[in-house]
């Protein structure tokens, strides 16, 4: 009886440990070859440091303070992926090794003194390169935070406006204010159940586009759109950045880190 339950026994163990094996290695290669850029160009904003030097901050991968998008960017990296900053205009040359594309806030006036707006040349460009295969993601801000003007030219290619307000605003700690909840079959985000999106912007659609996530009061708050061969997802919200992304203020009931690896796997799944 002893040899049997010893043998039972080692048997469930290298079932668990094959399975966790397994998870494991799906984990670190869903996204192996896959290159992600992150937008440096049109979001370009720079801060004076500790030692007196100027650096890039600001949903930037290095970026590990609340601003940052380095607890993002190492989602990525744990799936295999390679995510580096495009710190130049985005080319057909240097997107053309792109399989994923981010741009997220694009600058105002007031972020930096030359920010660099979104054209009709570069929304010509990327489209082209969206319909050649590529996924774009837009994550936008609210209306006192970002460059609507030029980056709804881009937008507009998709059948995508960011409209220019403020939606879900949070008073002190009254976070269920920014609460949104995920309905079981989203074909997205397919653990995150409870997310938290405070002060974005919404959008109005026109085809491509598809509404991905409407609130209970109307609002599209995500959109999709699939152009040939590639695809687009939209947020009005920079969203993912480490203040919100791995609760250092958050309560536990908030799952954005669920949502962040559920984006990326559907993301890099493709």
């Amino acid at each position: 009886m002893r040899i049997l339950l010893k043998n039972i026994f080692s048997l469930l163990s290298l079932l668990i440990f094959s399975n966790t094996v397994r998870s494991n290695t799906i984990s670190d290669t869903l996204g192996k070859h896959k290159n992600i850029l992150l937008d440096h160009y049109f979001n370009n904003e720079y801060r004076v440091n500790a030692a007196s030097q100027k650096e890039a901050f600001h949903y930037t991968i290095s970026d590990t303070a609340d601003s940052g998008f380095s607890e993002f960017a190492a989602i990525f990296t744990r799936y295999g992926a390679n995510i580096k900053h495009l710190s130049v205009v985005p080319t057909k040359q240097n997107l053309k090794q792109a399989d994923i594309y981010i741009v997220v806030d694009p600058d105002t006036k007031v972020e930096t003194a030359y920010p660099n707006f979104i054209n009709q040349k570069h929304a010509n460009t990327i489209y082209d390169w969206v319909k050649s295969g590529g996924t774009l993601v837009l994550l936008m801000n609210d209306s006192a935070k970002a460059d609507f003007t030029h980056t709804n030219i881009l937008a507009h290619k998709f059948g995508i406006q960011f409209i220019e307000n403020s939606l879900n605003n949070v008073v002190g700690y009254h976070y269920e204010s920014a609460a949104l909840y995920i309905p079981s079959n989203d074909a997205i985000f397919k653990t995150a159940q409870k997310i938290y999106i405070k002060e974005l912007s919404s959008l109005k659609l026109s085809p491509p586009a598809k509404a991905h996530y409407t609130n209970t009061k109307g609002d599209i708050i995500m959109a999709t759109a699939k152009v040939g061969k590639g695809r687009v997802f939209a947020v009005g919200d920079p969203w993912f950045y480490n203040e919100y992304i791995d609760n250092r203020r958050l309560p536990q009931e908030f799952q954005n880190y669920k949502a962040a690896e559920d984006l990326v796997k559907w993301l890099i799944g493709k």
